[in-house]
């Protein structure tokens, strides 16, 4: 593997936030068996993958389409995941969703995993890959990344430890502290970009 895809791969894996969804997944799905979980962590995988890739590859053009700067953005991108992972650090309050409801596309994979925040760094991403295979290579590590947060949301049916409440109050603010370290190297170059 190379440098790049390391990376790429875990910026991207904790931009996701991953914990934090693993803990929504739980809260969300406690009442189902274990059948019916899997079929969701299917879902919400699928449905990931779908839409990252999308933001990955139509970053550019949605810049060239507004007419917006990439440090601009990244600016933009920076404040908002930055306020996410405050939120996640001081705590969030549980999603809720009726019973019933198909849970796996909206909250789970839109909004709780590719939020607001990780729509406009996956943007960033795409419109910084300058060299086809580099371009390659970026998505290769999302496509990981977005399979290891599938894999996590499978194994928190058998792994009990992760479903404790203290478990993934600490998972969730340590994720915290990565992504707003993130949110911050991206939106200060984006500071230093811009006034140059």
């Amino acid at each position: 593997m190379t440098p790049v895809f390391i990376h790429y791969f875990l910026k991207i894996f904790f931009i996701f936030t991953p914990f934090f969804v693993v803990s929504v997944f739980a809260s969300l799905t406690k009442n189902l068996g274990a059948p019916e979980k899997n079929r969701i962590a299917n879902k919400v995988t699928v449905a990931v993958m779908i839409s990252s890739l999308i933001i990955f590859f139509a970053g550019e053009t949605i810049f060239e389409l507004f007419s917006i700067t990439l440090d601009a953005f990244r600016i933009g991108a920076g404040a908002v995941l930055f306020l996410s992972a405050l939120s996640m650090i001081n705590g969030r309050s549980d999603v809720s969703a009726d019973h019933g409801q198909e849970i796996a596309v909206v909250p789970l994979a839109m909004p709780i995993t590719v939020g607001p925040g990780v729509i406009g760094v996956l943007m960033v991403i795409g419109a910084e890959v300058n060299s086809t295979q580099e371009r390659i290579t970026v998505a290769l590590s999302l496509f990981c990344a977005v399979i290891a947060v599938g894999l996590l949301l499978r194994l928190s049916n058998r792994a009990r430890f992760l479903n404790r409440p203290e478990v993934q109050v600490i998972l969730t603010k340590v994720t915290g502290l990565f992504v707003s370290a993130i949110a911050a190297q991206i939106f200060f170059t984006g500071v230093r970009n811009f006034m140059v």
